[in-house]
């Protein structure tokens, strides 16, 4: 079963070829097309659909109600414990992205909903990885508590190693690195950043790769923080201006105001 849109599925020679179209739609943001081959009517498609909708969502602040009516089909198609904690999973990360962009104030049912899957999920399965992360991203964006989100993250970050999940271990790398950057550990920041961005050049998460450069970027020094930052406004342009939250980390510097104004 695809537990989310966020693991590795289709990244690897050895995958179904479906799931590899599916991915390559996914990391060059076409969300929509991707969900559009995966087969409808069982749990794991209406999971794996709803899942990439929902990360539509937090990519490019838009498809809310399509997101939201995929999940509902997914939690209607669930009908054991582990795909009623996946639902739930991304019932809690739809609410998160709503919260975060501003759209509407569902901190409450993102905490709740995630809480939920913490109680569905069994400890060792492959979706508890996923499910710490974005435990993670609830504590630091939305509850304000690093500490929180440091512990969650490494919890993600150690399931993702043991269960070879590259792309969530790029998700993992580059938010430890960024708590790291916050508390002044720049060498730790730097490695950590370096290691999500070297992950996603080889997956070909392209999607992936401007928000990586950029995180990188901050734990520079001129002139390869202004080469980074170049090459992820490449990228961001390429996509149409997606991760839209780019926009503002990767605006030019305003031109100084003249002289006596």
């Amino acid at each position: 079963m695809a537990h989310s849109a966020m693991s590795g599925t289709g990244t690897t020679s050895g995958d179904d070829p479906l799931q590899t179209a599916v991915w390559r739609l996914r990391s060059r943001a076409c969300w929509a097309d991707a969900a559009a081959l995966v087969p409808p009517g069982t749990a794991a498609g209406a999971m794996q659909r709803a899942a990439l909708l929902v990360e539509r969502c937090l990519y490019t602040e838009q498809g809310w109600q399509d997101a939201e009516d995929a999940l509902r089909t997914a939690e209607a198609l669930a009908h054991d414990d582990e795909e009623r904690g996946a639902a739930a999973c991304e019932r809690g990360q739809l609410a998160y992205a709503a919260t975060l962009h501003g759209v509407r104030d569902r901190a409450d049912e993102a905490r709740a909903a995630l809480g939920r899957a913490a109680a569905l999920i069994p400890p060792d399965a492959t979706g508890r990885a996923l499910l710490d992360f974005r435990r993670g991203l609830v504590a630091e964006n939305i509850s304000r508590s690093p500490q929180a989100a440091k512990a969650a993250y490494r919890r993600a970050h150690t399931a993702a190693a043991l269960h070879s999940d590259s792309l969530l271990l790029s998700f993992t790398w580059r938010h430890l690195a960024g708590l790291a950057l916050r508390d002044g550990e720049l060498a730790e920041a730097r490695h950590g950043f370096a290691e999500s961005l070297r992950i996603r050049e080889e997956l070909g998460y392209l999607v992936g790769t401007a928000p990586a450069l950029v995180s990188l970027a901050d734990a520079e020094v001129e002139p390869e923080a202004s080469r980074l930052r170049e090459e992820a406004r490449r990228l961001f342009r390429l996509l149409g201006g997606v991760p839209t939250w780019l926009a503002r980390q990767l605006a030019p510097p305003a031109a100084p105001s003249p002289s006596g104004v």
